[in-house]
């Protein structure tokens, strides 16, 4: 026993012990390489398959129709087209067109069909066979719809309409029409511009840099489609460095209003400046070589050049006096206007006005031609004064027509804002505002959906 406890103390044994300790603890350092991590992996939950379903399709309104549920055939009216033909086309009796003939009488005229006016077909997609709706469109701001299904019904649906004022200005550089539309402003809005002036200032001797403005609405259809002009506001136009406004004056309701100028001068006076819209002068009163006959001659009028067929207006309300063909006059009308004034147009290719028909202003009594004593199409307005003829462009004619003077207190406050926006217009700038629509003109009501 001493032996054996000696033997475990000795230092030989301690070592030899040691030495079996660290081999036994290299090889448990190896094995535990070599044994797969036993890390317990976080538990995942089995992901699912999430399907999207895709928004319904967003409806498309036409004629006020939804397109998800109707099919809509557009064509316009070719000539020849006719009511009763283009249903009967659709398989529509011709009981059943006679009665909706009838009950659409009020909406529908037949003799105002024109070539080139749209109209739709309208099928339900769950009754494809069978025509649904018949649409006619006679002008841009509202069409007529007939149900011909079940039980017959026709309305008229106005569509949506916006106003838009818009403002300009601009210079003269060539003749006004040019010049307005160069400045961004449309084609109508240059006519009634002229109109408006057409009494106050001369447009065949314009000059260069001469300038003007204007305000003025227009319509739009569906935000969209130009309707065409509503009313020019107000106008400004500086002609040989003298400056001339006009303004839209409604007095009262019933009336359809005027121009009136910045002091209360209503712009329409008793003649027109010519009889013709804006073309040029190509012989002016008095003695000229005539280029028919070849020798000097008096010329008691003013020739007004223009394409043949051009309308030639009464320069002033009266009463026809004559109306025929002279040798040299070719056709010709004559006008008395009052006890002092008459006024002759010759060379018409076409009369309208007939002998002791009453003309107002304005009013187209024949087209510019070539017949009699012409070498190309033109006008010859003649002017007498008191049995005497003179050269109207040098005659002072009557002045304008004062406002009534209860209203022109009412006047000078509604034109005094008018008059400030006028004036901050820039030159040749186009501007634009969109505003409600004239409840004059036409309703702002959006169109029904079926």
């Amino acid at each position: 026993a001493l032996k054996k406890k000696t033997d475990l103390c000795s230092p030989n044994y301690v070592l030899s012990h040691m030495k079996r300790l660290f081999q036994g603890s290299i090889l448990l350092i190896g094995l535990a390489a070599l044994i797969p991590s036993c890390k317990r992996e976080p538990k995942t939950e089995p992901q699912s398959t999430v399907v999207e379903t895709p928004p319904p399709p967003k409806p498309v309104y036409e004629y006020g129709f939804n397109l998800l549920e109707y099919n809509i055939v557009k064509d316009t009216l070719k000539q020849g087209d006719t009511f009763g033909a283009l249903l009967g086309a659709q398989h529509i009796s011709a009981q059943k067109v006679a009665e909706i003939a009838d009950l659409s009488k009020e909406l529908i005229r037949p003799k105002n069909f024109r070539a080139g006016q749209p109209y739709a077909l309208v099928y339900d997609k769950k009754q494809p066979d069978s025509l649904a709706y018949f649409v006619y469109q006679p002008d841009l701001l509202h069409f007529i719809e007939i149900k011909l299904r079940d039980s017959l019904a026709i309305r008229r649906i106005d569509r949506k309409v916006t106003i838009v004022e818009r403002e300009g200005g601009g210079y003269i550089k060539n003749n006004l029409i040019d010049d307005v539309m160069k400045s961004g402003m449309s084609f109508a809005a240059a006519y009634k511009l002229s109109q408006i002036f057409d009494y106050t200032i001369d447009f065949f001797h314009l000059q260069e840099d001469d300038k003007f403005k204007i305000i003025y609405d227009e319509r739009y259809v569906d935000d969209t489609i130009n309707a065409g002009l509503v009313r020019v506001k107000a106008a400004f136009f500086e002609h040989k460095g003298k400056p001339y406004y006009a303004f839209h004056f409604q007095s009262d309701t019933t009336k359809a209003g005027g121009y009136y100028d910045e002091n209360g001068n209503m712009m329409k006076r008793m003649f027109l400046k010519s009889p013709l819209d804006i073309f040029r002068i190509t012989s002016h009163y008095g003695m000229r070589y005539h280029p028919i006959l070849h020798r000097m001659k008096g010329h008691f009028g003013t020739d007004y050049a223009a394409p043949t067929g051009t309308p030639i207006r009464a320069t002033a309300s009266g009463t026809v006096t004559q109306a025929g063909y002279g040798s040299g006059n070719g056709n010709y009308v004559k006008i008395r206007h009052d006890k002092t004034y008459e006024t002759q147009y010759l060379h018409m290719s076409k009369i309208i006005a007939r002998k002791g028909q009453h003309v107002s202003q304005g009013d187209v009594i024949g087209l510019v031609g070539s017949t009699g004593l012409a070498t190309g199409p033109h006008v010859c307005y003649r002017f007498w004064k008191n049995g005497v003829q003179i050269d109207p462009l040098k005659e002072k004619l009557p002045e304008a027509t004062p406002i009534d003077g209860a209203l022109k207190p009412r006047y000078m406050e509604f034109v005094t804002p008018l008059k400030k926006q006028l004036d901050a217009v820039p030159y040749a700038n186009i501007q634009t505002t969109e505003t409600t629509s004239d409840p004059a003109d036409t309703p702002v009501d959006t169109l029904p959906t079926k």
